[in-house]
């Protein structure tokens, strides 16, 4: 790339060198044409005022007035441009060329003579036969008192002004030439400075393709080139992230398929051990069957609410599912969860004690998801509340929502377990929540994102709280 970048501009060099030198030759030569020509009607002009004094008239070019060829001999002597007379007769009186027909006259001087006979300076190019060469003809008319006596054309070859743009042309291509070299180091040299960041951005993509998302372009520089490589940079960065964040979600898959094996063995066992030792007849008094199959029932209830839990987990992480939204009071689905618990709660010698505002709590919301989430949170609070103890249940309005809070004051959340109690199967230690499937709190905080709202746990001093901030309009 930065040979063809070099080459590129060595290109744009040359075609600009052609056309600046295409143009300065042209307008080098109508200049110095034009500033000759100036100076020959100057010089003719003199020369006609001239031969106006010596009374020309009719019969100059057939040699009357002998000093007319002596004096335009002396002129041709003096300056490079020859001199020639044209009377009105239209016949050419010029040195060496004494007497010369009409039809003598140079290709185009025809015209430049009837136009300075009628009386207006005039002046021409072409190719003159008398010269053989390119020749500038400038005619001006002799004025007498009589009116136009003849005309004096000066005739001066071209060549000198084509030699002149020459020479400038040459003196040009030697600097462009010079200008080439020295704009050549500098297009290697900026040519280099523009691929060396394409080129470590290459590697670096190339690195990013084969799953090293560590890789930096390493530079820092203004421009379009410096915010792309800034660009591959937090592309990195976001691949890097995305890595970590699959990772996780596979340790937490294979994590998840190992809990619910887990969680599905043992009531599984149970019932196929029941059914065998029902099947063998080992068990036949009345009692123990009962207990077999009062143990069999427990079980499947447990696997009945395990696969509901899984099932309704996955759903509310599942982005494509949508709740069923409307106006709802939030007042009305606390007052609904907190009928629907006191009589498992008086079940453990616990009391329920509720506190609502008086108006409707209006948000946008699942009501039956929303009464789900207050009956888990509930549920827990029961089960770990000692007997005697009370359960509080609290809806209050603040600055841009509700606060929903369940308190309790059993034997608390230990500080160690307190960021893992929204994991899924995460139980706790102790006897209170064997039936529990460890994802409830984990279903409570989907719904709780679901509907915009943050939950949080809270446990010390005795007290453990749970509260919900619902944004105002969720």
């Amino acid at each position: 790339m930065v040979w063809e970048l070099a080459a590129c501009f060595a290109a744009v060099l040359l075609l600009f060198t052609a056309v600046l030198g295409g143009v300065y030759a042209a307008a080098f030569r109508r200049h110095t044409v034009a500033v000759n020509r100036e100076a020959m009607e100057v010089q003719a002009a003199s020369i006609a005022g001239t031969l106006a004094s010596f009374g020309g008239g009719p019969g100059m070019g057939r040699g009357r007035g002998g000093g007319y060829g002596a004096y335009l001999r002396f002129l041709n002597d003096l300056t490079p441009a020859e001199a020639w007379i044209v009377d009105v007769d239209r016949t050419l009186l010029a040195p060496g060329r004494d007497r010369m027909a009409r039809e003598s006259l140079p290709a185009g001087a025809g015209e430049i003579v009837e136009r300075v006979l009628a009386g207006e300076n005039a002046w021409g190019e072409g190719f003159s036969t008398l010269l053989d060469a390119p020749a500038l003809t400038v005619g001006v008319p002799i004025q007498t008192e009589e009116g136009v006596a003849g005309a004096v054309l000066l005739h001066s070859p071209v060549s000198g002004v084509d030699e002149a743009v020459g020479r400038a042309l040459s003196i040009l291509c030697a600097g462009a030439a010079a200008a080439l070299v020295l704009a050549g180091g500098a297009a290697l040299w900026l040519s280099w400075r523009f691929t060396a960041p394409l080129e470590r951005m290459r590697r670096a993509a190339a690195l990013l393709a084969e799953g090293d998302y560590a890789a930096k372009t390493a530079v820092d520089q203004p421009g379009e080139i410096g915010q792309l490589a800034r660009t591959i940079d937090l592309l990195a960065e976001r691949l890097a992230a995305a890595g970590e964040q699959r990772e996780a979600l596979d340790r937490l898959k294979q994590d998840f398929v190992a809990n619910v094996s887990h969680e599905l063995r043992t009531p599984v066992a149970v019932l196929r051990g029941s059914l065998e030792v029902l099947q063998d007849g080992t068990v036949s008094q009345g009692e123990e069957v009962a207990a077999y199959y009062a143990q069999m029932l427990a079980e499947s209830r447990h696997l009945e609410r395990l696969v509901n839990d899984l099932l309704d987990l996955s759903r509310l992480q599942d982005g494509q599912f949508r709740l069923e939204t409307e106006e709802t009071d939030l007042c009305a689905v606390v007052r609904d969860a907190a009928r629907a618990i006191r009589q498992s709660a008086r079940g453990n010698g616990v009391e329920v004690s509720l506190r609502c505002p008086g108006e409707e709590c209006l948000l946008t919301g699942d009501y039956g998801r929303l009464r789900q989430m207050l009956l888990v949170l509930l549920d827990n609070a029961v089960k770990f509340s000692h007997p005697g103890g009370t359960v509080g249940l609290t809806l209050a309005r603040e600055a841009g929502g509700f606060v929903l809070e369940v308190t309790d004051h059993g034997r608390g959340i230990p500080p160690e377990e307190l960021p893992h109690v929204f994991d899924r199967f995460w139980r706790a230690q102790g006897g209170e929540n064997r039936s529990g499937t460890g994802l409830g709190l984990a279903i409570a905080r989907q719904i709780a994102e679901r509907h915009g709202a943050e939950l949080r746990a809270e446990s010390g001093g005795g007290r453990t709280c749970f509260s919900v901030r619902f944004p105002e309009g969720a």
